[in-house]
């Protein structure tokens, strides 16, 4: 169901996007790394986070760490991690395939800066063997994000 609704997000939104199925799990930076051949910053990982009463997404490149400080900052409040049941049910993805498509609930979503280092990241696409090749300030775009800077 995951894949399909991102599937069916970028049939609606960016048709000349195509969803790259491998054989192989992507479900982590370092295989989806290694699965596409790119370096581990160019994977676009998507972070469930909930700050106050409020879940967020977080798209940072794949090597970067989030700044507890700087979101506290950016976002009033501390942010905590979803559980992996959380991610499943308000996103309909599951973990190592959560992206900002498709989602089941709206939700906010945020890039950290991190991503405009690269010309082209790759962001799973609703299951851990799927991806999608875009540039970040399109998917920005596409997912009416918000640039923040959060990761060190």
């Amino acid at each position: 169901m995951s894949l399909q609704s991102v599937r069916q997000f970028f049939a609606d939104h960016a048709p000349d996007i195509e969803v790259i199925e491998l054989s192989q799990s992507t479900a982590t930076v370092a295989l989806a790394a290694a699965a596409h051949r790119v370096e581990p910053g160019q994977i676009a990982k998507t972070l469930s986070l909930k700050v106050k009463n409020e879940v967020i997404l977080v798209v940072a490149k794949g090597d970067a760490r989030l700044d507890n400080k700087k979101l506290k900052d950016t976002f009033g409040a501390k942010a905590r991690m979803l559980s992996s049941d959380e991610v499943v049910t308000i996103t309909g993805h599951p973990v190592g395939g959560v992206c900002p498509f498709g989602l089941e609930t709206p939700l906010s979503v945020f890039c950290d800066v991190s991503l405009k280092q690269y010309p082209e990241v790759l962001p799973a696409a609703g299951a851990v063997h799927s991806a999608v090749r875009i540039s970040p300030e399109r998917m920005a775009e596409l997912t009416s994000a918000k640039w923040v800077d959060v990761c060190s």
